[in-house]
């Protein structure tokens, strides 16, 4: 058995060893090639990835301001800087014939509440048309955006109708991110080539009495997640920021989820941050919001100052099924670290 042989060499010379030993109709062989195999489709997703940055990082939130060079050093992704007056330019070109067209299609994938207001919901269809446009031109794979915009001109406005475009480019396989969320958009994206889904998320309460972390957010989700048909709701606020208009509200489909966040430290590093939890029922915020409530086994105190410790953003994707070995692997074959929760 030649493993150690080979392996003290590579180490020795510097290059990465990993193995798999086995017999050919081991199933558990095939499964640790199958892991290595979807890890391997993570690194492949990151390194020719071409992650869209549009508007402005939020103001205040020091964590999730991200160097876009890192991501060009670490995975060989690209990342290509947008003005919202990309967007404006775009949305300046869609008739009211594809805009209708856009509106039939959401009442086709979303349950529309009482709240929403029809110029507002053909406002965000006009956005969906010109978000559609502007990945086609720029060939994006992944999106993060954010405006704060004043007195509801033109580029508040624009900031105000993405969630329904982005949730449908995110169901379609290029996620979206609010809030400048560069890091959490290439978790999205790393969940998403794993056929995991990944909804934009982060913690939203604590249950001690029922044992369980409620996450979620208002902006884009992933509709391929949800437990029932996604509804559009009509919000006058934001999470509690500018803006108005419509947003999704879902709860994840119950069972195992993963977390995947990206950690940065004091020296710039990125790691991948993963956590194991299930989805469990019970009473959710109607609040426009996606809202889950997640069992990770433990106190919520207790995981959410583990959590903290590990260097991640305050948001993350929320991945369906059980993916921290995956993600593990795929930390190794990108030269990151792992940090398992």
């Amino acid at each position: 058995m030649p493993g150690p042989e080979v392996g003290n060499v590579f180490r020795r010379a510097g290059i990465p060893f990993r193995s798999v030993s086995g017999w050919l109709r081991q199933e558990s062989a095939w499964r640790r090639i199958e892991q290595w195999i979807r890890a391997a489709h993570i690194r492949a997703a990151l390194r020719h990835a071409r992650h869209g940055l549009m508007g402005h990082v939020y103001p205040g939130m020091l964590d999730v301001q991200t160097d876009p060079t890192l991501l060009s050093t670490t995975f060989g992704s690209h990342v290509e800087v947008l003005e919202f007056d990309d967007l404006r330019h775009r949305v300046e070109r869609v008739t009211e014939a594809e805009t209708r067209e856009r509106m039939a299609l959401a009442r086709q994938v979303f349950t529309l509440d009482d709240s929403v207001v029809e110029e507002d919901f053909a406002w965000g269809a006009t956005v969906s048309v010109a978000l559609d446009r502007l990945v086609a031109d720029f060939e994006l794979d992944s999106l993060a955006y954010y405006h704060r915009g004043l007195d509801g001109e033109l580029h508040e406005r624009l900031g105000a109708g993405m969630i329904l475009g982005a949730s449908l480019l995110t169901a379609r396989g290029v996620p979206a991110a609010g809030e400048y969320e560069l890091r959490t958009s290439v978790a999205q994206l790393a969940s998403q080539s794993v056929g995991a889904g990944g909804s934009f998320t982060e913690i939203q309460a604590l249950d001690f009495e029922d044992g369980v972390v409620e996450m979620g957010h208002d902006g884009p989700a992933h509709l391929a997640v949800s437990a029932r048909d996604p509804l559009l709701r009509g919000l006058g606020v934001y999470h509690g920021k500018r803006g108005w208009g419509v947003s999704v509200e879902f709860d994840v489909q119950h069972g195992p989820v993963t977390l995947l966040g990206l950690g940065q430290d004091a020296d710039g590093s990125l790691s991948f941050v993963t956590s194991e939890g299930t989805v469990v029922p019970g009473p959710l915020l109607e609040i426009g919001n996606t809202t889950s409530r997640v069992d990770f086994g433990r106190d919520p105190g207790e995981w959410v100052d583990a959590w903290s410790a590990t260097g991640v953003g305050h948001h993350w994707s929320l991945a369906i099924g059980h993916h921290g070995a995956d993600f593990r692997a795929a930390a190794s074959l990108l030269g990151i670290d792992h940090r398992q929760v």
